[in-house]
């Protein structure tokens, strides 16, 4: 402020100077030549009085400018070019415009040259007015400017120069400037007008003394403030330009994938994720804001699951409590399906496949050629083939079976699998009439005949309490050609003859061959005891339809020429009721894949008419069987008979050592080789030889799995700590964390979260099984699960059948060995993605569409990608997409299978 005084009160002694100095009207030439050497002098006096402020001194062409422009009568806004000082020690080039004052009209009081004056000091008095309306102005919206400029990213340090304090200063600094050359001028009209009036000389004299002090203090002032503003400017322009600078290096290495700016902009958006999809819902349109007000209230409330019960689907990897250690380990564990392929210690049943045959050679060239068609719409037909509603690709290949030879059906090669090259594109029917399928307990004991409209059943077998018709239903007495009387009193029966069986204590795991409508296993449910039934597609048309219309686990398969799709030393005990099966046969083969496939110390349960019955068929099976099982070293445990349904059964043990095999003195059947495999199971023939039984403490097979429930839970004993599991931790521990992951999925996610009405669930499929922690985490429900472990996975299902679950090895490039419409539930783990790899995709979500009854879903969790695709394919099918939900590139969608079929018909091939 004192330094405005000073400037203010320059201009009005300027002011009063030419005043005076306007009188002087006429002048004749000598005086004339007086003032102009007084003018050069008063000059040369200034200018070296300014030399001491030299630093911001302009230009005398810009004194001479406005000159001109003052003899012209115009106002020009003068360009002042000034330099501030920086701590970076450079100066900073900055060219600012005043504002333009008007000029005063011409023909004014005095010449052109004391018009001039009044002009140039004019323009200076109003810069101090004009600063001082600036000081009295709100800063808000200035404050507002600066920092949004300060906010921004992208701007430069020099845009920061107009913000507020800077553009102010700079400012402040011209009008220093401008009121010290204001007062030079006036100091030149003054002396030139006292030169002239010779009675003036002393007046003259002392006004230069005046102007010499006024001069010398406000240039010395004005050079302190302006040096003093300039080095604050530039210390908070230095800082500015250093945060932007900064900010910039940040901005840039957010921009960078490969410096890692990816993940932090990812844990960005992480954060804004749940708001964001709720501010997408909200942007929907009228017609769908209408259309949602109008959804069924039960439509509304599944819309309206908890963002908490949905992130569970991805694991919920940070746990419960405050165990942060642990649950980022599982966070860490259970990410992307890369973490498996890392593992290969662990081999695949593709892998031990093809060390055994090399049936699958070039599949990779063929395979992988996926993703053409999901591009375009699809146009889906239904499927125009002889089996119709019942079609399974690979049981129904007509063209396959054709080129078999006699021999081949000699051994059921018939009733094999027979894959087409490609996946079917093309959907099954429905069955006329066909309604949704009956809950379960209900389902156990009746079904809904439109459902499953076979007769054949009822006629050959209804008299032994198979299956009968009562009007719309289907029903099941519970009974079978060995247990008229029911499965119940059968399964007691066996469990009473022998000691060591154990009904969901010791066995846990069973398989039942030649199931028909799989009573047995659907009533061993009750002792606690899962069972796998398999039964060919065959004459006995339907009765694994049957068994899973009613909510049985089973399977379309046949002891023919290939080994059964289960790994060795697998089940606790293998049943066979009049299943029609000739284990004698062929040097025994098919009864040498049940002693592959059963676990040391494990129960074949063979009830049939030749243990009882005296016929000379029988008689001579009988003989063949008991050699047969001697020579394999199966202890005949007993035989037991059951007076109630007038049978009998055998009960046969097999080893758990190898002292047996050795001491045979006829090696028939011989000993596999060391490099056989008895692992490999995925299109391998039959050898008939027998495996050693293994011995070493630490091997699989060689002692009983933990007993009860416990099992379940219970890692494998010979795991081992010292190799990788699946997910890269000790397997022991990799089993623990894959267990406690999906308990924490199952419970928080899919129960509630997904809007699944579980009452209505019995057939649920792991698509993509691991140690079958997803299985295990519904162990409570009324469910079962039929746990999938792909070939090109790595090789778990010992682990599965370790823990008393069960499951099957399958390849999704080709169609399931199902009938269509058997499953309420499909969960899908990272199957998708890693199907791409190796298939097209869209055979892979139609044969989701054969399996899954309508009103059945999926539960597919995947990359983003993935799971995009499958949802675009399941819209395109009509399928109501009740859930989809993606974070980190991940998603999860469920979605529901509806009644609707295409009117168009696929051409005959």
């Amino acid at each position: 402020m004192r330094d405005r005084s000073s400037m203010a009160g320059a201009a009005r002694g300027s002011r009063a100077g030419g005043k005076r100095g306007g009188g002087g009207g006429s002048a004749s030439s000598s005086s004339a030549a007086a003032s102009a050497c007084v003018y050069y002098a008063t000059t040369a006096l200034l200018v070296a009085l300014c030399v001491a402020g030299a630093c911001f001194l302009t230009s005398t062409s810009g004194a001479a400018s406005s000159s001109a422009a003052a003899a012209d009568g115009d106002a020009a806004a003068g360009s002042v070019t000034a330099y501030r000082h920086t701590t970076r020690s450079s100066f900073a080039y900055e060219v600012t415009r005043e504002r333009a004052v008007p000029a005063p009209p011409r023909g004014a009081a005095g010449d052109a040259s004391a018009g001039g004056e009044s002009t140039a000091v004019g323009a200076g008095t109003g810069s101090d007015e004009e600063g001082a309306e600036e000081e009295s102005q709100p800063k808000s919206a200035v404050a507002a400017a600066a920092m949004a400029v300060m906010d921004d990213p992208h701007a430069k340090p020099d845009d920061r120069g107009g913000s507020d304090e800077a553009g102010m200063g700079m400012e402040e600094e011209h009008r220093v400037s401008a009121a010290a050359m204001e007062d030079v001028k006036g100091e030149d009209g003054d002396t030139a007008g006292g030169a002239e009036a010779s009675a003036e000389d002393a007046a003259v004299k002392e006004q230069e003394a005046v102007l010499e002090e006024k001069l010398e203090m406000p240039h010395e002032q004005a050079r302190a403030a302006v040096e003093e503003k300039n080095l604050d400017g530039g210390i908070e322009e230095e800082s500015n330009a250093a945060g932007q600078r900064q900010r910039e290096e940040e901005q840039s290495a957010l921009d960078d994938p490969a410096a890692g700016g990816g993940l932090r902009r990812e844990a960005q958006e992480e954060i804004q994720i749940d708001g964001d999809e709720r501010a997408s819902e909200n942007e929907q349109q009228p017609g769908e804001a209408e259309s949602e007000q109008h959804q069924p209230e039960e439509e509304q409330m599944r819309s309206s699951a908890s963002d908490t019960n949905v992130e569970a689907a991805f694991g919920d990897r940070n746990g419960d409590g405050g165990d942060g250690d642990k649950a980022s380990a599982v966070e860490e564990s259970l990410v992307g399906e890369a973490r498996a392929e890392e593992q290969r210690a662990w081999a695949t049943q593709a892998d031990q496949s093809h060390r055994e045959k090399d049936r699958r050679d070039g599949e990779s060239d063929a395979g992988g050629g996926g993703e053409s068609g999901e591009e375009q719409q699809q146009e889906w037909r239904v499927c125009n083939v002889k089996a119709g509603a019942d079609y399974i690709p690979c049981l129904d290949n007509e063209k396959a079976i054709k080129k078999l030879r006699p021999e081949n059906f000699r051994r059921y090669e018939h009733r094999e699998r027979h894959c087409p090259d490609e996946g079917p594109t093309c959907l099954v029917p429905l069955p006329a009439g066909y309604r949704r399928p009956i809950e379960w307990p209900k389902s156990r004991d009746r079904i809904w005949y439109s459902n499953v409209p076979h007769t054949k059943l009822v006629e050959v077998k209804g008299h032994q309490n198979w299956v009968k018709v009562s009007g719309q239903h289907l029903t099941f007495p519970g009974g079978g050609t060995q247990f008229i009387h029911g499965a119940l009193h059968y399964i007691d029966f066996l469990q009473q003859s022998v000691r060591g069986i154990g009904w969901g204590k010791h066995t846990r795991v069973v398989l039942d061959v030649g199931c028909g409508v799989a009573s047995f296993g659907g009533y061993l449910f009750e002792r606690d005891v899962v069972t796998v039934s398999f039964a060919p597609k065959d004459e006995h048309e339907a009765q694994v339809q049957m068994a899973l219309e009613r909510g049985i686990p089973a399977i379309s398969a046949v002891m023919g020429s290939k080994r059964l799709p289960f790994p060795s030393k697998a089940l606790d005990l293998v049943h066979c009721a009049r299943c029609r099966v000739p284990w004698h046969a062929d040097g025994g083969a098919l009864l040498l894949e049940l002693n592959r496939v059963l676990r040391p110390g494990g129960f074949f349960v063979w009830s049939a008419t030749p243990v009882y019955q005296k016929l000379p068929e029988d008689v001579e099976i009988w003989k063949a069987m008991t050699s047969l099982t001697k020579s394999m070293c199966w202890e005949l445990a007993g035989i037991k008979k059951d007076r109630l349904n007038g049978i009998a059964a055998a009960f046969y043990r097999k080893p758990t050592t190898n002292e047996c095999y050795e001491g045979r003195k006829r090696q028939q059947p011989p000993m596999c080789s060391d490099d056989d495999d008895a692992n490999a199971a995925w299109y391998i023939r039959l050898n008939s030889c027998m495996h050693r039984v293994p011995t070493a403490a630490s091997e699989r097979g060689a002692r009983w799995p933990a007993e009860g429930p416990r099992r379940v839970r219970t890692p494998p004993y010979w795991l081992d700590a010292t190799r990788a599991g699946v997910y890269g931790k000790p397997e022991p521990e990799d089993f623990t964390v894959d267990y406690d992951h999906w308990r924490r999925v199952v419970d928080k996610s899919y129960l509630n979260g997904l809007g699944i009405d579980w009452s209505r669930i019995r057939n649920v499929m792991d698509m993509r099984a691991a140690y079958g922690g997803f299985a295990a985490a519904l162990r409570e429900k009324k469910v079962w699960v039929m746990n999938v472990v792909n070939v090109d996975a790595p090789d778990t299902l010992p682990i599965i059948f370790e823990r008393g679950l069960f499951g099957i090895y399958h390849d999704w490039c080709e169609s399931f060995s199902t009938y269509p419409r058997t499953y309420d539930l499909l969960h899908a783990d990272h199957l998708f993605s890693k199907i791409k790899e190796r298939c097209a995709v869209l055979p892979v979500v139609v044969e989701v569409d054969r399996i899954v009854r309508p009103g059945g879903g999926i539960i597919v969790r995947d990359e983003a990608g993935a799971v995009g695709e499958v949802e675009k394919l399941l819209r395109s099918l009509h399928w109501d997409v009740r859930l989809t939900f993606s974070k980190n590139d991940e998603g999860v969608l469920y979605a529901e299978k509806s009644d609707w079929r295409p009117e168009l018909i696929e051409e005959p091939s």
